[in-house]
């Protein structure tokens, strides 16, 4: 399980096709201090396994699955920009939200407007995943835990903080590009509960 609060900011070093798998090597520092090798970490907001890890880097591997569901297929290329975040320890502080790095959709990039140093970005999410989307409810845009400012039919806007933006690869998203999303999982729980009961 993650929580949205992105340690770090990785910089794809490759990605090439390894059989039915694409292996995707991620130069990075601070994830690296305890990440073992079969260890979970969010990339981009979906969990993957390390496979390799060594003193500025590890690798992944996807299938054409994760591929398939994810805005990887578009966006990992050398030098692009990719959030981690290592699992939350069970001794750990809850600052984000509940994230499992389960993507459900992938986004379009609507805008991102320069408020001065802050920034709204709007996104266009796959018509299936607005039903989970609520005013002030929580949603993560490429494993950031965000809070929904505006909402209307076919887009939804989070504010960006500086820190956000400094912090995280959602500063270079350009209209048009796709974003993973993970909508909160307890709508998700919510819904299935309340179709379940409405069938008895």
């Amino acid at each position: 399980m993650f929580t949205g609060i992105i340690e770090e900011t990785g910089t794809v070093a490759s990605a090439d096709a390894r059989g039915d798998v694409l292996a995707v090597r991620i130069e990075a520092a601070y994830v690296l201090r305890d990440l073992p090798l079969g260890g979970s970490v969010a990339v981009g907001g979906c969990c993957l396994t390390a496979v390799a890890v060594d003193a500025t880097g590890f690798v992944c591997e996807l299938t054409a699955e994760t591929v398939g569901r994810t805005a990887f297929g578009a966006r990992l290329r050398p030098g692009a920009l990719v959030n981690l975040e290592r699992p939350l320890k069970a001794s750990g502080r809850f600052d984000g939200h509940i994230v499992q790095g389960h993507v459900d959709g992938v986004g379009r990039v609507r805008d991102l407007r320069m408020l001065g140093r802050s920034a709204e970005l709007s996104v266009e999410p796959p018509p299936a995943l607005e039903r989970y989307l609520v005013l002030k409810g929580s949603v993560a845009v490429d494993g950031v835990s965000l809070t929904i400012a505006r909402l209307a039919a076919g887009v939804f806007t989070v504010a960006l903080i500086p820190y956000t933006l400094d912090q995280t690869s959602l500063r270079d998203v350009r209209p048009g590009d796709p974003v993973n999303l993970e909508a909160d999982v307890i709508a998700k729980y919510v819904e299935r509960l309340l179709g379940m009961r409405a069938a008895m």
